[in-house]
């Protein structure tokens, strides 16, 4: 006859191999459960991380060009004195006006570079369509081609940024 406990043993056993095996594939789903959420935690904070430069570099920038809109409007009204006031050098030298008008023309020049505001030399200049505009080809012996023959309107930036590009005419070289 068989004994009654040896058909347990292996019963008995079998079920605590199951127990175990259910318990390890438990603890591995629950490992890769918690990695997954320990790499959703690093994104995040990452994300977050870029989220916060990112604000601070735009605040910057609107710190920076705060006044762009404001120096866009000026820029007519000093290139308008300027007409008027080399009109006034054409007609009379040495008048109190004139010289009234060129201390003014000295205060707007130095308020505009105070307020980050640079002019592009353009006359001379190899063509750089990020900072001149073309509005005419011309042709020169002593400019070479591709290079500003003449600067009809005065460019400016504001530090690095384009605030209105150089409207010029560009050499098309010795005639031939």
């Amino acid at each position: 006859m068989s004994n009654p406990q040896s058909t347990e043993k292996p019963e008995a056993a079998a079920e605590s191999e199951e127990a175990e095996i259910t318990e390890s594939q438990e603890s591995v789903q629950l490992q890769k459960e918690m990695e997954r959420f320990r790499d959703m935690a690093l994104r995040g904070q990452a994300d977050f991380e870029n989220f916060r430069k990112r604000a601070a570099r735009e605040k910057e920038d609107a710190v920076r060009y705060a006044n762009a809109a404001f120096l866009d409007r000026l820029i007519p009204i000093f290139d308008n004195f300027e007409l008027g006031l080399n009109a006034a050098r054409s007609s009379a030298e040495n008048s109190p006006i004139l010289l009234g008008m060129d201390m003014v023309s000295k205060q707007l020049n130095d308020f505009l570079l105070q307020s980050g505001v640079e002019p592009i030399v353009a006359e001379g200049a190899k063509f750089d369509p990020n900072l001149h505009e073309a509005v005419a080809q011309e042709v020169s012996d002593s400019i070479p081609e591709g290079h500003v023959v003449r600067q009809l309107r005065r460019g400016y930036k504001l530090k690095d940024r384009l605030l209105r590009p150089s409207t010029v005419i560009v050499s098309k070289g010795a005639a031939e």
